[in-house]
């Protein structure tokens, strides 16, 4: 059975940019889910399973390459099978980011073509700003827009200032209150999720995202486990996949993630940091660290109290950690460079030497 696909977000800018594939017989899908290389799709042609084209797999440098949930790509299904093979990822039009776990300098695509994206923090002893600044910095990297949801408002004394304590850091990012617990507590959410739209659910184990995305559709999907006693959480969720919404939206479950490794760049954190940029350009030296310089308007805001320290802290310590991986990766491309400049010389030697002989 066909699948109209603007249903799952195929849109004029995907359209363009799949032309040439078109010409070439291909069909787009979209990717619903991974599990160990196995891709699962939408298609006109219905639901398929895939597995990527060898071009892609001796083509492909880090992992970033490959398809992550909610790319569009280009398929070749197999004539009376519901099998494919992608044979190319579509440019995207957003992207959320994480470094590799471990010590790999390698990007991390987490979800693809993002409309959305819903920071959740518990309004629970799991209230984090400092988290949410983290996620609003990657947020605004990523191309997709961020919307702060507070879940658990049943287990909160004083919603109204936490949420105002949350709105000092949010500048013009909505942040909403909701109890995910029925339809009516979160109402507040239905206005965001529209048909064709596609909404990522980002925060740490325990919040409550399954219990969001069980609400919206109006059944059990996804598996709901009790927080534990440090309010930690279980990670309920251990694979991410695109979920279609009976309203016509679409969300994008995520594994918790309770330590996020930076993966964006200094125009993300200014965007998410816009208080702390203003100031600091009344600074006296224009590389101040906002630490111990002389004439530090930074450190003349704290002390006036028109800003957090706890906050400034949070800007220098995400700034320190981008500076520290662009030199990494610099250090990477030119380890990758030289080592392709060696196999090519090594290979020109070698077809030099089979001439002579």
């Amino acid at each position: 059975m066909g699948i109209d696909l603007t249903t799952f977000g195929w849109n004029n800018f995907f359209s363009a940019n799949f032309s040439e594939y078109a010409k070439k017989g291909f069909l787009p899908a979209r990717i619903s889910r991974e599990h160990t290389h196995i891709y699962f799709l939408y298609s006109e042609s219905g639901e398929l399973t895939a597995e990527v084209s060898g071009r892609i797999r001796h083509t492909s440098d880090s992992k970033c390459e490959y398809p992550a949930v909610g790319d569009w790509v280009a398929v070749n299904p197999r004539p009376g099978e519901e099998l494919a093979t992608i044979h190319a990822v579509l440019p995207r039009s957003s992207s959320f980011s994480r470094k590799v776990a471990g010590i790999n300098i390698q990007e991390q695509v987490i979800a693809a073509n993002i409309d959305l994206v819903f920071i959740v923090n518990g309004l629970d002893s799991n209230f984090n700003p400092r988290r949410i600044e983290r996620y609003l910095a990657h947020i605004h990297d990523s191309g997709a827009e961020p919307v702060i949801v507070l879940n658990k408002t049943d287990l909160c004394d004083d919603v109204e200032s936490r949420i105002s304590e949350v709105k000092r850091i949010a500048h013009q990012t909505p942040v909403i209150a909701i109890c995910a617990l029925d339809e009516k507590g979160i109402q507040p959410l239905k206005k965001f999720v529209e048909k064709g739209k596609t909404i990522a659910l980002l925060g740490s184990s325990g919040v409550g995202k399954s219990q969001i995305i069980n609400t919206l559709i109006g059944w059990d999907k996804q598996t709901v486990c009790e927080v534990r006693n440090d309010s930690k959480g279980r990670h309920t969720t251990t694979n991410r996949e695109l979920i279609l919404l009976p309203c016509g939206g679409l969300v994008i479950d995520t594994p918790g993630i309770r330590e996020i490794q930076v993966w964006c760049d200094v125009d993300g954190l200014n965007k998410a940091f816009a208080d702390v940029v203003e100031c600091s350009a009344h600074c006296r030296f224009s590389d101040c660290s906002h630490e111990v310089e002389p004439g530090c308007a930074v450190q003349k805001a704290i002390e006036e109290g028109k800003l957090d320290s706890a906050r400034v802290q949070s800007y220098i310590k995400m700034k320190k950690e981008i500076s520290e991986l662009e030199k990494l990766q610099n250090r990477r491309i030119k380890i990758t460079e030289r080592t392709k400049w060696k196999k090519l010389k090594n290979k020109t030697q070698s077809a030099e030497k089979n001439f002579h002989d």
